[in-house]
């Protein structure tokens, strides 16, 4: 952030400003917390977001208990300079709830529609299939039959995407490419890779 802009930073009678933290790499917004102006420096300083705790009245660096951490990409001040937009790397959820977003609570949708944050759910879904096995799952059948069997899948579904490509057919190559999404998520958890690390490294090539 500048530093003229961070003189213009309005802050509440208590001394807070809002800010509203989005995933950097879906869009995604992850949650709205509030900033003092020892957190916001903090925050700078580290890279990591610092957030101000009404309830307990302290600090509160996201993800240094939990794990859930979010890396900061940059640091917006809305027109009125009353509001911040942080845009992050999310590690985990970023809700205390384990969601991965705390705006899970919906009370209207006018029409359907997909993003990159599918494939953030698709994770979660995976990863609990590993850490709870369900007698029935196919995600399951695949995590106790193993890497090979997992490898396996990811080659056969690599040859099927490749095949759907030649054929030019965009329903079946968005058919193919969706179950080989599928089968890299569940390599990826079994090896114990999370999906921001594969979005950050996308990042570096932009």
């Amino acid at each position: 952030m500048k530093q003229e802009l961070l003189m213009e930073v309005k802050y509440d009678e208590r001394g807070l400003v809002p800010v509203v933290t989005q995933d950097a790499l879906t869009g995604s917004v992850l949650m709205q917390a509030y900033m003092s102006r020892e957190s916001l420096a903090l925050t700078l300083e580290k890279g990591v977001m610092v957030y101000w705790s009404r309830s307990r009245q302290e600090l509160w660096e996201k993800g240094a208990t939990s794990g859930n951490t979010q890396k900061l990409v940059s640091l917006a001040l809305d027109c009125d300079g009353d509001s911040l937009l942080a845009r992050v790397i999310q590690t985990g959820g970023a809700c205390h709830t384990g969601a991965y977003s705390c705006y899970f609570r919906e009370i209207d949708r006018r029409e359907e529609s997909a993003n990159a944050e599918i494939l953030y759910e698709l994770e979660r879904v995976v990863a609990d299939r590993k850490a709870n096995p369900q007698e029935g799952s196919y995600t399951c059948y695949l995590f106790r039959e193993g890497i090979d069997k997992i490898l396996k899948k990811v080659g056969e579904e690599s040859a099927e995407t490749i095949i759907a490509a030649k054929n030019a057919s965009r329903e079946e190559i968005s058919y193919e490419t969706a179950d080989l999404f599928y089968h890299l998520i569940v390599m990826l958890a079994d090896r114990g890779v999370p999906l921001s690390d594969i979005f950050t490294q996308l990042q570096k090539r932009r």
